[in-house]
C-alpha cells in the first residue's frame, strides 16, 4: 500500500499540542469543530448532560449493536464529563475547567449559556485570553433567532433545497450540509483567533451560525439571483451553467461527465468519442451555445457514450483527461481503491469495540494526526474533576 504521509517523526508534535477545549455540545456541527481540533492534538473535554449525554448518541445504535453512527463519527479523541449544569456545584464545575482551558465552544439554544452564567463578556472579562465560539442556527439577532434550527429547516431558509434536486422535486443534500459548514468555519475561527493569541496574547469571542455559513455557499446561485436576475434551476446530476456536465448511459451502466471548457468539449467529442464533426459543429461552439440547446446536447453525448461500457469509456474518458467519473454507491466507497491504497483506514477504540475510521483530511509530512477513541458517557468525569481541583462527591 502506498500512504499519502511520511514516516511520523518521534519528536514531531501534533499542530495543537498544550491546547485545552472545553466543549458544551451536541448534535452535528460543533461536534463536528471540536473534533477536528482533536485530531490536530487538542484536549477536548466535552461536557454532557448526567444520565443522557449528547443526544447524539441515541440517534441509533449500528454500530457493532450498540453505538451511534453520529456519535462516533464525531466524537472520537474527546474526554466526556457528565455534568448537572441545572445545580450551583455544575455550574461551577464547568467555569472551572473553562478557567484552565484555552477555548470554550458552545451550541446551546440561544440565550441558554448566558443564563448559566456562561455568556462570553462573563467568562473572558476573568480570562481574556479565552477563546469562546458561540455557535447557533440563525445567529444571536434578528428574527430568526429563536427558531429551531435543524439541519433540513437552514437549507430550506437559506435557498439551498431550492437549488438541488431534479426540476419537478426539490430535495436536501443526503449528508447535513449546513451542519458541516458551521463546524467548518467555527475550526477555522478557532485556529485563526489561536493565531492571532500568539502574537497579542488576547482571545476573542466568535459567533458561527448554520444560516450565515450555509448563505455563504450559495455563492453562485446568489450572485446569478442578484445580477442575473434569475433563480438557477434544479438540474439533478448536472450543473445550471455548464454543459455537457451529467450522467450519461453506457452498455452497461452509467458515467458522469462534466466538461468545464469549450477545450474539453473539443477533446471529449474529438478524441474520446471520435466524432470531430461535434467538435467543429458551430451549433455547439461555446458553453453558451450547449446551456441554450442543454437537452440536444445530452442527446447526442447519450447516443455516444451507449456505445462503451462503462469501464472502457471511464479509461478513455480519464486517458484524454476529461473529468468523469463512475456513481459509486457507500458499499463501493468503502472499498474505493482510492483509500485502500493510500492506507487511510486506521482502528478507533469505542465502548463497543474497535471500529474503523478514515484518517482525517488534513495530512501532515512528518506527524499523523491523533484519532483518540470514543468515549462512553462520564468515562472521564472523575479523573477530570479531580485534576482541576473538584470535589467528586458534589
Amino acid at each position: 500500500m502506498k500512504s499519502d504521509q511520511s514516516p511520523p517523526s518521534d519528536s514531531a508534535l501534533l499542530p495543537l499540542e498544550g491546547i485545552t477545549v472545553v466543549a458544551l455540545e451536541q448534535a452535528v456541527a460543533a461536534p463536528l469543530a471540536t473534533r477536528h481540533l482533536a485530531d490536530l492534538g487538542a484536549r477536548v473535554i466535552k461536557v454532557e448532560r448526567v444520565g443522557e449525554g449528547d443526544f447524539a448518541r441515541q440517534y441509533d445504535s449500528a454500530v457493532r449493536g450498540g453505538a451511534g453512527t453520529h456519535f462516533v463519527w464525531l466524537n472520537r479523541g474527546k474526554e466526556s464529563v457528565e455534568l448537572d449544569l441545572k445545580s450551583e456545584t455544575g455550574r461551577d464545575a464547568i467555569k472551572t475547567l473553562i478557567a484552565g482551558a484555552d477555548i470554550f465552544l458552545q451550541n446551546l439554544a440561544p440565550g441558554a449559556a448566558a443564563r448559566l452564567g456562561l455568556g462570553a463578556d462573563v467568562l473572558r472579562a476573568d480570562h481574556p485570553e479565552l477563546i469562546v465560539v458561540d455557535m447557533s442556527g440563525y445567529g444571536d439577532a434578528g428574527p430568526f433567532r429563536d427558531r429551531k434550527a435543524y439541519d433540513m429547516l437552514v437549507q430550506a431558509e437559506t435557498g439551498l433545497i431550492s437549488v438541488t434536486g431534479t426540476p419537478e422535486d426539490m430535495t436536501k443534500t443526503g449528508i447535513p450540509s449546513s451542519d458541516i459548514a458551521a463546524g467548518m468555519y467555527a475550526l477555522t475561527s478557532v485556529l485563526s483567533a489561536l493565531f492571532r493569541r500568539a502574537t497579542t496574547g488576547v482571545g476573542a469571542r466568535v459567533a458561527v451560525s448554520m444560516f450565515d455559513a450555509t448563505v455563504e455557499w450559495m455563492g453562485h446561485a446568489m450572485y446569478m439571483r442578484l445580477y442575473g436576475g434569475k433563480q438557477i434551476a434544479r438540474v439533478g446530476l448536472g450543473h445550471a451553467a455548464i454543459v455537457p456536465y451529467d450522467k450519461y448511459p453506457t452498455q452497461d451502466g452509467t458515467i458522469l461527465i462534466g466538461v468545464q471548457n469549450d477545450r474539453g468539449w473539443d477533446t471529449l467529442t474529438r478524441v474520446v468519442l471520435d466524432r470531430p464533426d461535434l467538435a467543429e459543429d458551430p451549433r455547439y461552439e461555446t458553453n453558451i451555445d450547449r446551456v441554450s440547446r442543454r437537452a440536444e446536447v445530452d442527446a447526442v453525448i447519450a447516443a455516444e457514450t451507449k456505445r462503451f461500457t462503462t469501464a472502457e469509456l471511464d479509461r478513455r474518458l480519464a486517458d484524454a483527461g476529461v473529468p468523469a467519473a463512475e456513481i459509486r454507491d457507500l458499499e463501493a466507497v468503502v472499498e474505493h481503491p482510492q483509500l485502500s491504497e493510500r492506507d487511510r483506514w486506521r482502528d478507533v477504540d469505542t465502548e463497543v469495540g474497535p471500529i474503523k475510521a478514515v484518517l482525517p483530511p488534513m495530512t501532515f509530512d512528518d506527524i499523523e494526526l491523533a484519532m483518540g477513541p470514543v468515549p462512553a458517557l462520564g468515562e472521564h468525569t472523575e479523573a477530570v474533576l479531580r485534576e482541576f481541583g473538584i470535589a467528586v462527591d458534589e
